[in-house]
C-alpha cells in the first residue's frame, strides 16, 4: 500500500505539468493577432474533433432487387389488306343503317364484296343512335329520305346497343323493359320496319349478339324478339346471329371460330364491340340472303365461282386474298370433277341412288355356272346342267 501511495504522489507533478503545457499551448494564440488566432484555433479544434469525435457507423440499407423486366408481348401479325376493285356505275347498293355495331357490319360487308364490282356498300349508320333517343337520329321518320337518296337494292338494319335506357312515353319517363317501355319500343320497331317496307326495298334486320354483361345479354334477347316480330310483319327477313357468338352452353365467348372454323378473337376487351374477324363473321350471316336478293352468287358476273367450271381447271389464286374455304361438293360420288354444287339442278332418275345400287341394277344378267358368285338354289338345277363326270381310268378292282 505504501508503494502505491508513493507512485501516485510521484505522478501528480507530471500530470500538473501536462495540464499546464496544454494550457500554454491553447493560450499561445492570445498573444498573436486575431485573424491568426482564429485560423490556428479552428485548425486545432478540427484536429481534436477528428481525433476524439465518435465514429459514425454507416448504416447499410438492404439492397433492393432489380425490378424484373417486363416481357414484351409479341404483336399479332397485321392482317393482309383486302384488295378493292372499282365499282361499276350501275353497281347494286346495299344500305346499312343503325348504331356502332351496324358500322362494323358495313365494314364486314365491304370485305365480302370487295372484289365484286357489281355490289357497293353504303354506310349511313350513326354510332350513338337507336330507337329510344330520337334527338340523335329519328330512324322511323328519317329512313324514307335516306332510302330515296341512296336508292339501294337492299336495306340492312342493326341497332339496339344504345337502347338500354329510360324512354319518354307520353308525359312520363319509363324504365328500360317496363311494360309501357316495351310496348312503345315494339311500336317504334314496327314503324321503322313498315317505313322501309313501304319503299318496296327488301329489308334485312340483323339481331343483336350476346354481350359480356349477363344482364345486357338477357335484355338483347328481349330486343331480338321485338325486332323479329317487326321485320316479319313488314315482309322483311330477320337474321339471327346469336349462336355465332356463344359457346355450346349458350354463354358469351370473346374468342371463337371464324368463318373458316379457326379460333380467333371475335370481340373487343369491353365485351361489346367486334374485332375485324367478328365483323366479318356477322357479315357472313347476311351473305346468303344478300346474294339471293341481289342476284349474285357462284358463277355470276363479278364473283368467281367457288368450284371450277371444268374438271382440273383451277385458276391461280393469291393466298392473301383467300377469304373462305371452298365447300366440298357431295353430289360427285365418282370424283370426276363435277362442276355444280349440290342442289344446283334436280337429279335425273339415272343419277339417283348410290354407286352400289346402280352397279347392282346393271348386273342383272344370268349367273355364270360354276363361278364363285353363282348362288342358284336349289343346287339340283346346277347339277342338271353340269357335264357328266369322266370315266374312271384307275386299275382298282371292282367289287
Amino acid at each position: 500500500m505504501a508503494a502505491r501511495s508513493s507512485i501516485r504522489f510521484a505522478l501528480r507533478p507530471l500530470v500538473f505539468l501536462a495540464i499546464l503545457a496544454a494550457a500554454l499551448v491553447l493560450s499561445e494564440p492570445l498573444l498573436t493577432s486575431a485573424p491568426a488566432f482564429a485560423q490556428e484555433t479552428g485548425q486545432r479544434f478540427w484536429l481534436l474533433r477528428k481525433l476524439f469525435a465518435p465514429r459514425k457507423v454507416e448504416r447499410l440499407e438492404p439492397q433492393q432487387p432489380a425490378p424484373a423486366k417486363k416481357k414484351r408481348t409479341p404483336r399479332a401479325p397485321a392482317e393482309p389488306a383486302i384488295p378493292q376493285v372499282e365499282k361499276t356505275p350501275d353497281a347494286k347498293v346495299v344500305l346499312v343503317v343503325g348504331d356502332f355495331l351496324a358500322s362494323g357490319l358495313a365494314e364486314g360487308l365491304t370485305a365480302v364484296f370487295a372484289e365484286n364490282a357489281g355490289v357497293r356498300i353504303v354506310d349511313r349508320s350513326k354510332s350513338s343512335s337507336g330507337l329510344v333517343r330520337s334527338d340523335v337520329m329519328d330512324w322511323p321518320r328519317g329512313i324514307t329520305a335516306v332510302v330515296e337518296e341512296v336508292k339501294p337494292a337492299a336495306v340492312v338494319v342493326m341497332l339496339g346497343s344504345n337502347d338500354r335506357q329510360q324512354m319518354r312515353v307520353g308525359e312520363s319517363r319509363e324504365a328500360s323493359l317496363s311494360d309501357a317501355w316495351t310496348k312503345e319500343y315494339g311500336a317504334r320497331s314496327a314503324t321503322l320496319a313498315k317505313a322501309i317496307g313501304d319503299t318496296r326495298v327488301p329489308l334485312l334486320w340483323v339481331g343483336m349478339p350476346p354481350f359480356k354483361s349477363t344482364k345486357m345479354s338477357s335484355d338483347m334477347l328481349a330486343f331480338n324478339d321485338m325486332y323479329q316480330t317487326a321485320a316479319e310483319a313488314a315482309d322483311g327477313e330477320f337474321i339471327d346471329i346469336w349462336d355465332g357468338f356463344v359457346d355450346e352452353n349458350g354463354a358469351y365467348v370473346g374468342t371463337g371460330p371464324d368463318i373458316n372454323g379457326q379460333p380467333v378473337r371475335l370481340r373487343a376487351s369491353d365485351g361489346i364491340n367486334m374485332t375485324r374477324a367478328g365483323k366479318r363473321k356477322v357479315a357472313f350471316y347476311l351473305e346468303k340472303s344478300l346474294n339471293r336478293l341481289l342476284g349474285v352468287g357462284p358463277g355470276s358476273d363479278g364473283i368467281a365461282p367457288l368450284v371450277p367450271a371444268l374438271p382440273g381447271a383451277v385458276a391461280p389464286v393469291d393466298p392473301a386474298s383467300i377469304d373462305r374455304t371452298p365447300p366440298i361438293a357431295l353430289s360427285d360420288p365418282e370424283l370426276d370433277g363435277g362442276g355444280e354444287l349440290l342442289g344446283a339442278a334436280p337429279a335425273t332418275p339415272a343419277q339417283m341412288g348410290s354407286v352400289g345400287e346402280r352397279l347392282f341394277d346393271t348386273a342383272k344378267a344370268k349367273p355364270v355356272l360354276g363361278r364363285a358368285d353363282e348362288f342358284i338354289w336349289p343346287a339340283k338345277a346346277l347339277t342338271a346342267t353340269l357335264p357328266p363326270p369322266a370315266a374312271d381310268t384307275t386299275t382298282a378292282i371292282a367289287r
